[in-house]
């Protein structure tokens, strides 16, 4: 019988242990194999799968992440709602390392990334995505983090290519923005999710601020990993309670979620998993 799980999480390699009873599975799709195998476990009593966005060995680069196959992959195991932690870059002073940000805007500035599951012949799909993340997911994250003043309310994620981080004039161009956090894999992944009518929640967890802005200075891969590690499991915690308080599968508040109806009235020219 094939693994099923409702509950997808797409981060580093350090959430394996996140999972109890996992079982290890290999899926295939139709954009080739996904970044790794998805594990598949229980998390505060609910199925969850677990795909490492980097791959196992943290061996692909940000604009080399197969985005599409990874989402088709959680989707084919029965999940419907995704959460995409990520290491980011703070563009606000007031937003320093270790603060947790849900963005509930993006701004995607990749290039050269397969943008959509729908390039094959047939009918043209266009999906809504004025708001790119899940309102239920969010607030199933701000519920769990409850009066947590290292967590922040909402925010622009400005998605770059990489796999450098900004020049200080760029940093400084995002920020004059108003845009509140950098990173690099949050498109399209985010977009790919709502192609698929799968609700999809950001929480970037914030490593350093940008080169250009107050307090920031040129970060290099280092810093970014040992700011994460260091947080790494607060990051676990929250993830746990927002977990138990996501909507359970073909409850009325899951079914009437804007994501899961974001292809409602469109004809595909393919048939989903």
């Amino acid at each position: 019988m094939t693994l099923q799980a409702d509950i997808g999480i797409i981060g580093g390699s350090g959430f394996y242990s996140f999972l109890t009873d996992p079982e290890e599975l290999t899926v295939e799709t139709p954009f080739g194999p996904p970044s790794a195998a998805i594990t598949v476990g229980e998390v505060a009593g609910r199925r969850v799968a677990f795909l490492p966005r980097h791959g196992a060995r943290h061996q692909f680069q940000p604009h080399r992440v197969n985005y599409r196959a990874n989402l088709w992959g959680l989707r084919s195991l029965g999940v419907r709602q995704v959460l995409g932690p990520c290491a980011v870059g703070s563009l606000k002073p007031d937003l320093g390392p270790g603060t947790f940000v849900v963005p509930d805007q993006l701004v995607d500035r990749t290039s050269g990334r397969p943008q959509t599951i729908y390039d094959a012949e047939g009918p043209v799909v266009h999906i809504t995505f004025a708001d790119p993340y899940c309102p239920r997911g969010r607030d199933a994250v701000l519920s769990a983090a409850g009066s947590d003043e290292h967590l922040v309310d909402g925010g622009t994620l400005v998605v770059v290519n990489g796999p450098r981080f900004s020049t200080r004039a760029e940093s400084t161009w995002h920020a004059a923005q108003g845009w509140s956090i950098v990173g690099m894999t949050g498109a399209p992944e985010a977009s790919i999710a709502r192609e698929l009518a799968l609700c999809y929640t950001a929480i970037g967890m914030v490593t350093d601020h940008d080169a250009g802005i107050e307090g920031g200075e040129a970060v290099t891969h280092a810093d970014v990993l040992r700011t994460f590690a260091s947080n790494v499991g607060r990051l676990k915690e929250l993830l746990y309670s927002v977990v138990a308080r996501l909507p359970e599968p073909q409850s009325d508040a899951e079914a009437d979620c804007s994501c899961r109806r974001s292809l409602d009235e469109i004809t595909l020219p393919f048939a989903l998993p």
